[in-house]
């Protein structure tokens, strides 16, 4: 893919949209995420429902839709009893089935909307620490070498960027080194592709681990192929403050996708659905005015949410 891709749609248009949940909706469709595969296991049992996911998130106005491979390594397929072949599949599957909703959904486009309109696929890496599947997304407590976690994130890149997809989204990145050597190894072995590169934080501006946000955007402004840096899986309430955070340290686009408002307890692993949520309608005029200009959701957000995005970017 051409490093340039994003940034030439993003010239074309001041924001573009990002899909929301994937569990979320798999869950409505019947597929349990209650285990160590969190949504990839749909990937196992229940492929046509990602691909009807991402579909939804389509026909709601999304310009980008992110692979259902946040969970999807083969150390956990192994571990949940598949041989390495199937596992490399099940990574392998995850672009084709949003590839399918992508083509799908752009025969109902007019030639002239579809060369118009950006419809992307971003591979999804997960930290080690959903391999983990303890709540270390959170908390960016676990420690490998640059090596080891090259070692862990290389399969799955390798398998998506042969899938073909438009670039990665390193995402929920709660562990400051660990992201030094996803961008190395993106640097030396993927020199194609690019990526977007987007935090765990707390709502302090820190990553998970303690890094503070600032120094942790500044480092990555000497990397070409990271080409958009931001947050995800964090409040609503928090992107506004941590935007202006991220737009100081860098000239590069930013790219939020909070959770929807309720809260969440990583311990017992439920949600609070909280009523008082203010709509995504209101916040994002906002997180662009601070500099925010890929938006999309991220836990419990739904289409509808994406369509309020889409329709209040599009505005």
């Amino acid at each position: 893919m051409n490093n340039d891709l994003l940034k030439n749609w993003l010239e074309k248009q001041s924001s573009l949209v990002l899909d929301g949940a994937m569990a979320t909706e798999l869950e409505k469709r019947g597929v349990d995420t209650d285990n160590e595969l969190w949504s990839a296991m749909a990937l196992v049992h229940d492929p046509q429902a990602i691909t009807d996911v991402h579909r939804s998130y389509f026909d709601a106005g999304a310009n980008i839709a992110i692979t259902d491979s946040y969970q999807a390594n083969v150390p956990a397929f192994l571990k949940a009893g598949l041989t390495a072949e199937q596992s490399g599949k099940m990574i392998f599957d995850s672009v084709k089935l949003a590839q399918k909703a992508r083509n799908d959904y752009a025969e109902t486009l007019e030639d002239s909307v579809r060369q118009a309109t950006p419809l992307l696929i971003a591979g999804s890496i997960g930290p080690y620490g959903a391999y983990l599947a303890d709540g270390s997304e959170y908390t960016g407590d676990y420690e490998l070498s640059a090596d080891e976690y090259k070692g862990f994130h290389r399969a799955r890149m390798q398998l998506l960027e042969e899938a073909g997809i438009d670039l990665f989204a390193f995402e929920t990145q709660p562990n400051f080194e660990e992201t030094k050597a996803l961008a190395d190894l993106l640097t030396t072995e993927f020199t194609g592709i690019s990526a977007w590169l987007s935090f765990s934080v707390t709502n302090k501006a820190e990553l998970c681990d303690g890094t503070p946000l600032k120094d942790a955007v500044d480092y990555f402004n000497q990397y070409p192929n990271i080409v958009a840096i931001g947050v995800n899986c964090t409040a609503m309430d928090n992107i506004e403050g941590l935007v202006k955070v991220i737009h100081d340290a860098t000239d590069k686009p930013i790219v939020v996708y909070p959770n929807n408002g309720d809260t969440y307890d990583p311990k017992t692993k439920t949600w609070q659905t909280n009523p008082h949520a203010v709509p995504f309608s209101e916040l994002v005029p906002k997180w662009q005015a601070a500099g925010a200009s890929l938006i999309g959701g991220c836990c419990r957000t739904t289409p509808d949410d994406i369509q309020e995005v889409a329709e209040t970017v599009r505005k």
